[in-house]
């Protein structure tokens, strides 16, 4: 049976001016918080004229025993991180909050799937905490197998003949 645990999360990401002449300002997650807010989503924290801070909204950081060797992976880099994926929308400010992420696999197939905003912040010690947890209490070590290519039929090399209306 799999186990999975669910973290609720605050993001809070800037809004930054571009030094590109194709766009007029770029979005960058700065900080995943455990919990949830109670702000509303894209509540401004903080404008200077250099950037804005928003309280992006909430998410949930899922953990699957499946995933385990990602996680693991993740958490042995000394630094492990979350990733943050936002998408363009319609709604002011013209961002949405998709999805906060553990399992670097699942972000990989994010970013070759489209045009998403998605960027890595540290993992809070209280999500770390929690990660290390779940790998230690579902971690299978899964030895590599080498799989044998099958032998080939000799009588699938053979000459055929053809099977037609003249046949």
């Amino acid at each position: 049976m799999l186990a999975e645990e669910h973290h609720p999360v605050s993001v809070v990401v800037e809004r930054r001016p571009a030094t590109s002449p194709w766009q007029d300002h770029v979005w960058c997650p700065v900080a995943v918080l455990p919990g949830e807010t109670t702000a509303a989503p894209w509540t401004v924290l903080r404008e200077t004229a250099a950037l804005t801070a928003f309280i992006a909204g909430r998410a949930t950081v899922s953990f699957f025993s499946s995933e385990t060797p990602n996680y693991k992976a993740n958490l042995e880099t000394g630094a492990p991180v979350l990733w943050v994926v936002l998408r363009r929308c319609e709604a002011a400010p013209g961002m949405s909050l998709v999805a906060v992420l553990a399992d670097p696999g699942e972000a990989e197939a994010m970013i070759t799937a489209g045009e998403d905003v998605i960027e890595t912040v540290p993992m809070p010690g209280q999500i770390r905490e929690a990660l290390e947890d779940f790998v230690a209490a579902h971690h299978v070590e899964r030895g590599f197998h080498k799989r044998k290519r099958d032998r080939a039929d000799p009588e699938s090399l053979g000459i055929r003949r053809r099977v037609g209306r003249d046949g």
